[in-house]
């Protein structure tokens, strides 16, 4: 194995390009090798030809290693893989692969940049490129931003085409021929007689061997890849046999809850547990950061009797209920100052024409994911391990390294299938709160599930916001615009509960706003950070969710006060092919320029470039005795080339309607400290029969690789709140919409 552990140590896939520093299988090295993580614990008779490829006796693991939280992810990664490793991605077996800086993300912190996504100039191109040297440099292994596909594009197709060709190389050492002479097909080096030789049988010998930097397949022969696929976790998920963390059962195990303070970091001053303590199946009870913990031997025990502890808990600052937090939004806005002003374009204070102002809010949203917070901890003095469902593993060993004193290295997390997120699983409260109940127990597993109650009641939400707009038209155009929103910063308060520093703008405030592709004459976009209070988070489209819904219907306003098209005055506007081309194809799938809706009925428009990806929707509703229901949706978006038309769909109309349910109903509140809403009977969403029909179209015009996970939510809500006025004639400016409206 000396051998092999040295060779394998070499430079691998990172990238796309060769630049100064070294290259090996066809891509960057950015001037230092990054070790095969794999090999640390390399089973008996296993090989690994990269980091993303293992083979042993018992077939092929493909290593992919973004988080799956229901949105496809390990089977476009293994798709990737499998497209030039010549394997069937669903026969073979897959792996999120070990915590490893080996996996960092090159695209994902872009987003943080001031850098508009259809901006191809050079300071632009510059700082994109800037992204994946962060990435490696940070060992940033971590899922979001829609960044999966875009990341991984290239790197997994040359990990499996480069393992291709080395295993071509070992039999053609083997049998003394050229390697131009072999194929391969379904997990097989085919010889030139035809013998087909197993990669199972080769991998040792191929481990051994110089890496082959090998061409990438041009998309012409693509077997997978661009077609419609099935993904490789439909027949699991559809026969109950997915494993997810609620699912991780060890020998000796302990399970566990906690109860903690409703108010985050609140703290507990006193409890009393006599009762708890009396209850059948309760091992332990004890304080832990912020309440208490009850260990138990099974779940359902150790929910019951956290139910019954009396708590004393700390102090509370801060404003108490909607009404303080409303208000300190209100004195950020009057202060004056400003987090970022990234768009200033012409003089919107002296821009002729009919002036119109306004305000818009959102509230407070939860990620809502169905699978409870949960985590399952091994401690011992020597090593600790942990199985969680988490998109930024990497972070995973570190928080629980400070909480059990060891080293990262000591820490190895075994991640996990996620039974949804929506942002939630990039934090970690869990995962270090089962990590002290299992030092409590050192060398027995302790599984530890939040209740429905806990989850709801102690998330990371997505903050509430409010806009104040103002614009003019003339001459039945739009003339002017000008936004300023004020939120919390989603980096100030996710990155800092990390311990790291956050310095200049946060970007988020002000997304898909500042860089909207509009080229209104005088124009201007102000973020204000709000002063923190309740702890915030990413939530799917992070920024752009509730900004869309200020832009567009700001816009919106503008449009009907000018008395212009909606459609035709923002295609006037838009200063960006791609975008002009979802917006005419949207219009053309709705028939926008056809027969137009009866009376009672109203069609709106929303627009918005978020992640990459311009996206416009078309929403149609109607007036019955029982409110409004949502009858059609119509989604164009530019995603580039199309990998899965199936899952791009699906990601798509998903956002969609994840956007459409949270502006009609949802909201999170606050009362004496606390939020309001406990189980999902009080967080409303979209009713099964409520869901109206959706069309989607993929344009793939340009030849950009994009994800599709967050951009279909943030046109969802502008579209909806302006269909509800073209039918109505109500404009509303605050979600939910159920609030002033009733929906059927």
């Amino acid at each position: 194995m000396g051998k092999l552990r040295t060779i394998a140590r070499r430079t691998f896939l990172i990238g796309s390009a060769a630049i100064a520093g070294g290259v090996a299988f066809g891509v960057w090295a950015y001037r230092r090798d990054v070790e095969n993580p794999l090999l640390a614990d390399l089973p008996e008779g296993a090989a690994t030809l990269n980091p993303y490829v293992l083979i042993d006796a018992d077939g092929i693991t493909l290593i992919t290693p973004r988080a799956d939280v229901g949105q496809g992810a390990v089977s476009i990664q293994a798709h990737l893989l499998a497209e030039e490793l010549d394997v069937d991605p669903s026969v073979v077996r897959t792996s999120f692969g070990p915590a490893s800086s080996a996996y960092y993300n090159g695209k994902v912190s872009a987003e943080g940049f001031p850098l508009a996504a259809w901006d191809d100039g050079f300071v632009a191109r510059t700082g994109r490129a800037a992204s994946d040297v962060i990435g490696k440099f940070t060992g940033l292994h971590l899922t979001g931003g829609s960044t999966t596909v875009p990341d991984a594009y290239d790197k997994l197709r040359a990990a499996g085409a480069s393992a291709r060709e080395t295993l071509k190389e070992a039999v053609a050492q083997r049998l003394g021929v050229e390697r131009d002479a072999l194929s391969t097909e379904d997990g097989h080096v085919i010889a030139p007689d035809g013998t087909r030789l197993p990669y199972t049988e080769l991998a040792a010998d191929a481990a051994a061997l110089e890496p082959i930097e090998a061409p990438l397949r041009d998309p012409a022969q693509w077997r997978a890849l661009g077609k419609p696929m099935r993904r490789t976790d439909i027949v699991a998920k559809s026969t109950g046999t997915a494993r997810y963390g609620t699912d991780v059962t060890l020998p000796d195990m302990l399970h566990a809850t906690v109860v903690t303070n409703p108010v985050l970091g609140g703290g507990m001053a006193s409890m009393d547990v006599a009762e708890a303590e009396a209850m059948p199946g309760i091992v332990a009870i004890y304080a832990i950061t912020d309440g208490a913990a009850v260990v138990a031997d099974n779940t359902w025990r150790a929910i019951k009797a956290a139910q019954t502890i009396r708590f004393d808990w700390g102090p509370q600052d801060g404003p108490a209920d909607n009404d303080g937090l409303w208000a300190l939004h209100e004195a950020a806005l009057d202060s004056g100052d400003r987090d970022s002003r990234f768009t200033d374009e012409g003089d919107v204070d002296a821009a002729p024409g009919t002036r119109l102002d306004t305000e818009y809010r959102v509230p407070f949203l939860h990620h809502a994911p169905l699978e409870p917070a949960n985590a399952t901890v091994l401690y011992t003095p020597e090593r600790t391990q942990v199985w969680t469902a988490h998109q930024a593993p990497t972070f995973v060993a570190q928080q629980v390294a400070k909480v059990t004193g060891q080293d990262t290295e000591q820490v190895e997390v075994h991640n996990l299938q996620s039974g949804g997120s929506f942002g939630h699983r990039l934090e970690f409260l869990w995962v270090t709160q089962t990590a002290e109940i299992a030092m409590q127990h050192p060398g027995r597993p302790v599984r530890m599930t939040w209740s429905r109650e806990q989850d709801m009641t102690h998330p990371f939400l997505r903050p509430m916001a409010i806009a104040r707009g103002a614009g003019t038209t003339e001459g039945g155009q739009v003339r002017s615009l000008d936004l300023t929103i004020a939120a919390q910063s989603v980096a100030e308060s996710q990155v800092g509960r990390l311990g790291f520093p956050v310095m200049g703008p946060d970007v988020a405030i002000v997304a898909a706003a500042w860089d909207a592709p509009y080229a209104i004459p005088d124009r201007r976009v102000t973020g204000v950070r709000v002063p923190a209070t309740i702890p915030v988070s990413s939530w799917r489209s992070v920024g752009a969710s509730h900004n869309g819904f200020f832009f567009e219907t700001l816009l919106d306003e503008l449009i009907h006060q000018a008395g212009a098209d909606p459609v035709a005055e923002r295609l006037r506007l838009l200063h960006h092919a791609p975008s002009r081309g979802v917006l005419e194809a949207a219009a053309e799938m709705a028939s926008w320029d056809g027969p137009q809706p009866g009376p009672g009925r109203g069609r709106g428009v929303g627009f918005a470039f978020s992640f990459g990806v311009p996206c416009a929707q078309i929403v149609e509703v109607e007036q019955t005795d029982a409110g409004l229901r949502l009858t059609d949706v119509w989604i164009a978006a530019e995603v580039g080339r199309v990998l899965d038309p199936v899952n791009l769909d699906a990601q798509l109309s998903g956002g969609a309607l994840f956007g459409l349910s949270h502006a009609m109903f949802s909201e999170i509140t606050f009362a004496d400290h606390a939020p309001e809403q406990w189980n999902y009977d009080g967080y409303e969403g979209m009713r099964q029969w409520q869901v109206p029909r959706v069309q989607v179209r993929g344009l793939g015009t340009t030849g950009d690789i994009r994800g599709a996970g967050e951009p279909g939510l943030p046109p969802a809500a502008p579209a909806l709140g302006n269909a509800i006025f073209a039918a109505t004639g109500q404009r509303l400016r605050q979600m939910p919409f159920a609030r002033d409206v009733d929906f059927a």
